[in-house]
């Protein structure tokens, strides 16, 4: 059973390791914080892909003193080369005696390795400690090592009587200021924002983050950092003049038979009906090293998405308005009968200025 201080010394590394969730992608947020006893000498965490791990931030500040002391890191040490030096051999040289871990590297060709590393080099190693919210703070990173899949949210706006857009089509704006806000961390945390072409044709969206909309603290290092827009056309004529097809933004044009659009990556792939395969586009995307997706789609593909069980986390913000009868539905299931409904798990009810966000998964997951 872990300590008090231990569980407080962890908890502090999981703060400092979600400073990094907007991005250290396509590596995994982690934090790290090293300790002489109940004090604090050096706190650090993974700021950017490519760039010093949260150990390494931590063993600077800590300097000599870190010798004798204990590492507290959110995720299992790196025990291997890759853009940057193994973190074990650093955590080695500097003489820390005892090393507090929250999970283990899901990775499954290193998951261990560097814990092997430490307790070889007679350092003290303990954990895991707050595993479930070091997992819930990487679940993209995560599924993409153990299944070859991102973590898929789909993003909804409705109405109280659950329409998203009028007959027309017309859809701006159900929600307020504030849920359009929330909506810019959900992008900003996602390496690639998916949608359709019917979207494109009513709506013409940018789908980039706007980091002036996230906060001060928030916004560092997000002007930077783009995530991938990929722009599913089926059936759907195609919008070639939209942005995101024009504006010179990374974009993927996938679609069930060869198309071309100067300038815009293409990739065909074709279910076998005439319609796009979505699970092997997620994981051509997870092949991208794309940890988090976000579908931010009409109802027909994100409909698509839900009945084909591809769908890790449903994102609902309920507007406290009517649109009628005659408007469009959520979601495009086409179910007869009881037997086919899709049971969810609400994980979190919330107000969001004045519009309500519900966070539900489906009762059977996706992996």
């Amino acid at each position: 059973m872990s300590s008090r201080l231990d569980l407080s010394l962890m908890a502090r590394a999981l703060q400092l390791a979600a400073r990094g969730r907007y991005t250290t992608m396509p590596n995994p947020a982690v934090g790290c914080v090293i300790a002489s006893g109940d004090r604090v000498i050096g706190e650090g965490w993974h700021e950017r892909a490519g760039e010093p791990h949260a150990e390494i931030h931590a063993l600077s500040e800590a300097g000599g003193a870190a010798k004798g002391a204990t590492a507290y890191v959110t995720l299992e040490p790196c025990g291997h080369h890759g853009r940057t030096p193994p973190c074990v051999e650093a955590l080695i040289l500097a003489g820390i005696s005892r090393v507090v871990y929250a999970m283990v590297d899901p990775n499954p060709e290193v998951a261990g390795a560097g814990l092997e590393k430490l307790r070889r080099a007679g350092i003290t190693v303990d954990g895991p400690v707050l595993e479930d919210q070091a997992r819930e703070l990487n679940r993209g990173f995560i599924k993409r090592h153990r299944h070859g899949m991102p973590w898929v949210t789909v993003k909804l706006a409705m109405s109280m009587d659950a329409r998203t857009a009028m007959a027309s089509g017309e859809s701006q704006w159900i929600t307020g200021v504030a849920a359009r806000s929330d909506v810019q961390r959900l992008r900003a945390q996602s390496c690639a924002i998916i949608t359709g072409c019917g979207t494109l044709l009513l709506d013409d969206p940018s789908l980039t983050v706007r980091a002036a909309e996230l906060g001060l603290e928030d916004a560092a290092g997000i002007a930077m950092r783009q995530p991938l827009r990929v722009v599913v056309c089926g059936k759907s004529p195609l919008p070639s003049a939209a942005t995101l097809l024009t504006d010179g933004g990374r974009t993927l044009l996938v679609s069930p038979v060869e198309k071309n659009i100067p300038g815009v990556a293409s990739l065909t792939l074709d279910r076998g009906d005439g319609n796009v395969d979505l699970a092997a586009l997620l994981r051509q995307l997870a092949r991208l090293e794309c940890n988090r997706v976000l579908v931010e789609a009409g109802a027909t593909l994100a409909g698509a998405f839900v009945s084909e069980g591809l769908v890790d986390e449903l994102i609902v913000y309920m507007a406290p308005t009517l649109l009628g009868s005659l408007a469009r539905p959520m979601l495009v299931l086409p179910f007869d009968n009881m037997d086919q409904q899709l049971p969810l798990k609400i994980r979190d009810v919330r107000m969001v200025g004045d519009d309500l966000r519900i966070t539900s998964e489906p009762s059977t997951p996706s992996w």
